[in-house]
């Protein structure tokens, strides 16, 4: 069960887990299960929101954004490559992290690109483990048979995982709307994947989710696959409104540092616990390396300006930050098809109407997903332009890394980018289809249907930072997406959205609506595109990298057991430490990367 502080100041646990997000509650569920000597504690920032429709009913998208009691609210540094714009990264905050507020997507990157993490020096860590973990994770509930009939759905179960804690299936959805995408792109040449789960993403197809449909179709997350069936284990203990402060080190500075604990903020009031083998820091991409610069592992400059002693002089951490960007394209769906889209929720009688239809087990939109993708190469989509983009990409690259300016490491992830990039079989970008509003220029109209597809970047050039601005441990870290650094991260998303618009020219499509909306005709050179991009892209809220999996010579901050350098007992593990971004959305890797610390420690 939740525990209160008292029962958890001062105490000793073998392990804190530092945050109760998707990878945080993974890893502490299998200590927990493999260890039941051992004492596992989990020390969560948020409430834990458990039971809880805003999390637990899809179709909701955002829905919990924005507020304090489900979300972070971070945001960036006015961006210099956008007039200035602030972005908010919006984060899990509450048992589940950020598992509790995504839009429940399940999909895998490319094999290729998983292997590159391997190739930048952590071995063991590749597509065959990648596959191994995440299918360990997954119970997947085959589709209807309606929905094979009506979407000619396909799998293979040698894809698919059974028996895993996390349910996953294929949503219910919009057949004329999803078809619609589908049979769009087919028609534009793109192959439609028998299955998507094997390690070739290339093409389009329809993806799972993590709702699990014997428990009314609702949100399966990490908090109701992990927590909820340990919750009454007596190894196994959860402090939740615990803001970690910083993780208490021993009286040495240099290397072989030892945690002896850490320090937490609950009710106003400081506390500690004690640890007496490991701490794993698990609070995501942006709170990780803001724990370990607070606690003094980070770079000398920046810890000097906070006012905090170094301990660990490690250069790489809150470095080497990476996100998709995506911009939406939304279009007014033709009011005759009668299309049943997630519009609906934003009028207060027809959402009650639905949250009725669920309590009653019937067929409602809280059983719909984001579900029809397709991931394509620069190649496929504009043959014709695409030879110069990557030319002048090539070169750009190839300049810099003969400069020999570049951070440590950063030509080795560089010339791996510039490999996929001129592969005409793996994909750079991608494109979504959501039934609903979704851009950020206007707003929707009353009583009409949307849809609209979302154009995402997946290889960023461009290379942010997260860093403390002091010692005060509620004091947000600065964020520098560095979005569109490069120009080329500018050029190719342009690219995607040139792509949507053609698709909107292209049956069956073209029949399913009636204008677009946003960014509209008045953008459709590619000068007016890049325009509107740097007004109007936005986070996907995939990032990653702040604590890369590199060698610490190359600005590495963990090595490939997850162990911070120059530490003898911290671990992280979250998105942080994965060094290169891939084509895929990331709820799945976050659950790789939970399953790969729990092994890791076990066979310690």
């Amino acid at each position: 069960m939740v525990a209160s502080v008292d029962t958890v100041a001062d105490k000793a646990y073998d392990y804190v887990v530092i945050g109760g997000g998707t990878a945080g509650l993974t890893a502490a569920s299998r200590l927990v299960e493999s260890f039941p000597d051992r004492s596992v504690l989990v020390l969560e920032a948020g409430e834990p929101n458990l039971d809880d429709p805003k999390i637990l009913l899809g179709g909701q998208f955002g829905g919990t954004f924005g507020d304090p009691k489900y979300d972070w609210i971070f945001t960036t540094k006015p961006q210099e490559n956008a007039y200035g714009k602030v972005m908010t990264w919006n984060r899990g905050k509450g048992l589940g992290g950020s598992s509790a507020m995504n839009f429940y997507v399940w999909t895998k990157p490319p094999k290729q690109a998983v292997d590159a993490i391997e190739e930048l020096g952590n071995p063991g860590w590749n597509w065959k483990s990648y596959q191994e973990l995440t299918m360990r994770t997954e119970d997947f509930s085959e589709a209807t048979e309606d929905q094979l009939k009506q979407l000619a759905h396909t799998y293979k179960a040698e894809y698919r995982g059974k028996g895993g804690a996390l349910k996953t299936t294929v949503p219910a959805t919009e057949v004329s709307l999803t078809k619609g995408f589908l049979d769009t792109l087919q028609n534009m040449g793109v192959p439609l994947l028998d299955d998507p789960y094997g390690g070739n993403i290339t093409g389009c197809w329809q993806a799972a989710v993590s709702l699990d449909r014997k428990a009314q179709w609702t949100r399966s997350y990490a908090a109701t696959v992990h927590y909820l069936p340990n919750k009454d284990k007596p190894n196994f203990t959860v402090l939740t409104e615990a803001h970690v402060a910083r993780i208490l080190l021993d009286a040495k500075s240099g290397d072989n540092i030892t945690a002896t604990g850490v320090e937490f903020i609950h009710g106003g009031k400081t506390y500690s616990v004690k640890v007496n083998k490991e701490v794993v820091v698990s609070a995501g991409t942006i709170k990780s390396p803001h724990i370990l610069e607070l606690s003094g592992i980070g770079r000398r400059d920046v810890l000097e300006k906070a006012g905090i002693p170094v301990k660990v002089d490690l250069p790489g951490v809150g470095e080497n930050v990476q996100d998709h960007t995506l911009c939406g394209i939304s279009y007014e769906l033709d009011p005759k098809g009668d299309h049943k889209t997630f519009d609906v929720l934003r009028n207060a009688k027809l959402a009650e109407e639905q949250a009725k239809l669920q309590k009653e087990g019937v067929h409602n939109l809280h059983r719909y997903g984001i579900s029809a993708y397709s991931f394509l190469p620069i190649q496929v989509m504009n043959p014709n332009g695409a030879p110069e983009i990557v030319a002048g990409a090539t070169k750009m690259i190839e300049e810099q890394i003969k400069s020999g300016k570049l951070p440590p490491g950063l030509a080795e992830q560089y010339k791996i980018q510039l490999r996929i990039l001129q592969d005409a079989h793996i994909p750079d970008l991608e494109v979504i289809d959501v039934h609903c509003y979704m851009s950020h220029r206007s707003a929707p109209e009353d009583g009409k249907a949307y849809i609209t597809i979302l154009a995402v970047l997946q290889h960023p050039f461009s290379r942010g930072s997260i860093h403390t601005k002091s010692s005060d441990p509620l004091e947000q870290p600065e964020i520098e997406p560095a979005l569109f650094e490069n120009p080329y991260d500018l050029e190719m998303l342009k690219e995607s959205v040139k792509y949507t618009k053609r698709m909107s020219e292209t049956e069956p499509f073209k029949s399913l609506i009636v204008r677009e909306v946003d960014p509209g005709k008045e953008h459709s050179t590619d000068e007016e595109i890049k325009e509107y991009l740097k007004h109007y892209a936005h986070t996907c809220w995939h990032a990653i990298g702040s604590n890369s999996m590199l060698p610490r010579d190359k600005n590495g901050v963990v090595d490939p057991n997850l162990k911070v350098y120059g530490t003898t007992n911290v671990r992280v593990a979250d998105l942080s430490i994965l060094p290169l971004h891939f084509a895929s959305h990331t709820q799945s890797a976050a659950y790789y990367v939970g399953e790969k610390l729990a092994d890791i420690l076990k066979a310690a």
